[in-house]
């Protein structure tokens, strides 16, 4: 009966009631299993604990389970850190030495994961002799709390620095917006011999797509195929994700057909993609297509479809000159416009000239998306066209300040290089018009 997940927290309870009444709770295999399946974040947490209390004996696999339970559970923070002070520890005690290193790094793990990252630093720095696993929660774990630079320091600490070493400190900077980083340590990965997993690629696929390095990314696809790491859905996913952010559209839907196995994340991503870069009808065909497959949409795939469709109303709307109703669509979506539909309207403005409402869209842009120079650029050339120069330079130099792109001189890697020369041949006219 314990051998599957069991469907639901009803079925687990009659499955113990029932190992109750047959006297087979004490044996240690079938307390283990009812305890892991609801010690699981689906589980019940509180039942877990109380299943806990009643083996008489728990081994390293059931204090490893009941404490991972605590650090995954919904609200594990005055859970886990109130168990494991008061109930805990004391009873650790009694455990052979090699089976409290066992646990103690799960321990470590879950109070860095819950954001104790004093207790996780305190109980790590009392183990003379921690292993891979410790050092490697201890990279992993401070960048979930936005503490990148800990992690880094503990990485350059590491002894004995392996691919889960490198993977926790690629992705944790990933994660915290430090994309340019974690291409430049991947660089020092790769001069230290260790072989990259897909999830190293996933990173720096993702990294590449935040940076909208398409060049950046396109030489990881190469790097992915001479090495023959596993193209699996998550990596498949990473490439449409990159060319979608990158605005090569055609390029990601080329990747999204030639998929083999395509996962629902592959499909969301392809429809959001399709929805942001202005492909609207072609999000909406391919919902519809999401639609009979055999997979049942979720809630990132309607929010893909409600983009698509309201940005094609926006769209429209726009073009015609109605910017009230265009501006009334957005008031009135059933979801928070993101910045692409607010961009949508600002692109209208600027069409037909419209710089009050332009600046509030642009303000709704620049608030939702502070790394995307959209709404600087669109404000600017706005200003520009109503020779309002003084106020475009103002914007201009709003981009400078947010740095939003950084660029060097002459420099041709950028993928929207063409638009960027035409920027500065704009100032360059502007320049001698305010003397």
């Amino acid at each position: 009966m314990l051998e599957n997940q069991c469907p639901s927290r009803k079925d687990l309870q009659k499955i113990h009631a029932h190992l109750l009444k047959t006297g087979l709770a004490n044996d240690t295999i079938a307390a283990s299993r009812v305890l892991a399946f609801s010690a699981s974040p689906p589980g019940d947490i509180n039942y877990a604990y109380m299943v806990f209390r009643h083996i008489k004996e728990p081994n390293p696999f059931i204090w490893n389970t009941i404490i991972r339970g605590f650090s995954e559970s919904q609200n594990p923070k005055l859970q886990s850190l109130f168990s494991l002070k008061c109930c805990f520890m004391e009873e650790l005690q009694n455990l052979a030495s090699k089976d409290i290193k066992f646990i103690r790094n799960t321990i470590i793990h879950m109070y860095a994961n819950c954001g104790f990252l004093s207790e996780a630093r305190e109980l790590f720095d009392e183990d003379l002799e921690c292993d891979n696993v410790a050092w490697n929660s201890m990279v992993m774990d401070p960048s979930k709390c936005g503490e990148v630079s800990e992690s880094k320091r503990l990485f350059d600490k590491t002894p004995s620095r392996n691919l889960v070493s490198w993977n926790s400190m690629i992705s944790g900077s990933v994660r915290n917006g430090k994309y340019a980083e974690a291409l430049d340590l991947f660089g020092e990965m790769q001069k230290e011999r260790i072989r990259p997993s897909e999830f190293t690629m996933v990173s720096l696929l993702n990294a590449s797509a935040q940076l909208g390095a398409i060049g950046q990314g396109e030489w990881i696809l190469e790097h992915i195929k001479k090495n023959g790491i596993e193209t699996n859905g998550i990596v498949v996913t990473a490439i449409i994700n990159m060319y979608c952010k990158c605005g090569s559209i055609e390029k990601a839907i080329r990747v999204f057909y030639a998929a083999p196995k395509k996962r629902l994340s592959c499909w969301n991503t392809m429809i959001m993609g399709l929805a942001v870069n202005g492909c609207e009808e072609e999000a909406i065909e391919l919902f519809s297509r999401l639609e009979s497959s055999k997979f049942i949409p979720d809630g990132v795939s309607f929010l893909g479809v409600v983009t698509a469709y309201y940005s094609s109303m926006v769209n429209v709307l726009g073009r015609a000159g109605l910017l009230e109703d265009a501006e009334g669509i957005i008031d009135n979506m059933p979801v928070k416009a993101d910045a692409i539909i607010w961009g949508s309207l600002l692109s209208s403005c600027r069409k037909h000239k419209n710089i009050k409402m332009a600046k509030q869209a642009a303000k709704r842009v620049i608030e939702l998306d502070p790394n995307d120079s959209c709404g600087y650029v669109l404000m600017s050339n706005i200003y520009a066209a109503s020779s309002q120069f003084h106020e475009a330079i103002k914007e201009r130099l709003s981009t400078k300040e947010e740095e939003v792109h950084e660029f060097i001189a002459s420099g041709r890697l950028h993928q929207r290089v063409p638009e960027i020369y035409s920027l500065l041949d704009e100032l360059g006219f502007m320049m001698p018009e305010m003397g």
